[in-house]
């Protein structure tokens, strides 16, 4: 995801500044008066984290040498995600002549007798089979990864935002139990800006 479509947020305080690309909100931030008083955060839409702006030189400097530094750079927590098979050594998986591999590897598992034999009596045999139940399982789990990332996202900003607000850690713990109602009714005191946010990020980016 690059500097253009990378989705932030900026608040000044509890208030917030600007949302949208990357660049955009690296502007508002930019345009500041210098004896701004209150604390100016961003944050990744995408994982609630924190995101350390090189403000230095002219806007154009700065847009530059945004649009010029990988968005994992900018944010260098982001964490990396693997797009291609890797061998045991962590090197990509190679495939020799003949028939592709696909990116398929192989590896040791260790199973019971009983395991084994039910693998082997099922249509495909052992191979075909756990395919298709890691499959299956990867698809079931889809909602809870998708809920547990939107709420850790939703933490790490109110840890950074609303730690002294009232209500907070009754809020965190509604958030993780994956309770809206409670958790509205516990922060209904916030500022709108920093509720509202809050909010997207902990349900609404769930779902999406």
């Amino acid at each position: 995801m690059s500097a253009m479509t990378q989705p932030a947020t900026a608040f000044v305080g509890h208030r917030l500044l600007a949302a949208g690309p990357l660049v955009e909100v690296a502007l508002a931030i930019k345009n500041l008066p210098a004896t701004q008083p209150a604390a100016v955060l961003a944050f990744d839409d995408s994982t609630g984290r924190v995101i350390d702006f090189d403000l230095r030189g002219s806007k154009t400097e700065m847009i530059e040498r945004l649009l010029q530094t990988p968005p994992a750079a900018v944010q260098s927590t982001r964490e990396k995600l693997p797009g291609i098979a890797h061998d045991a050594e962590g090197e990509p998986a190679k495939s020799g002549r003949g028939r592709p591999k696909l990116g398929v590897v192989a590896r040791e598992v260790t199973l019971l007798p009983r395991h084994w034999e039910w693998l082997a009596a099922q249509p495909g045999g052992a191979s075909v089979t756990l395919r298709k139940l890691i499959e299956e399982a990867r698809r079931n789990s889809g909602a809870q990864q998708r809920t547990r990332l939107a709420h850790e996202a939703a933490y790490r900003f109110m840890a950074a935002v609303a730690g002294d607000l009232p209500g907070f850690e009754e809020a965190t713990r509604a958030l993780f139990a994956d309770d809206r109602e409670r958790f509205a009714e516990h922060a209904a005191q916030w500022p709108a800006d920093v509720r509202d946010y809050a909010e997207r990020l902990a349900f609404d980016n769930a779902t999406a």
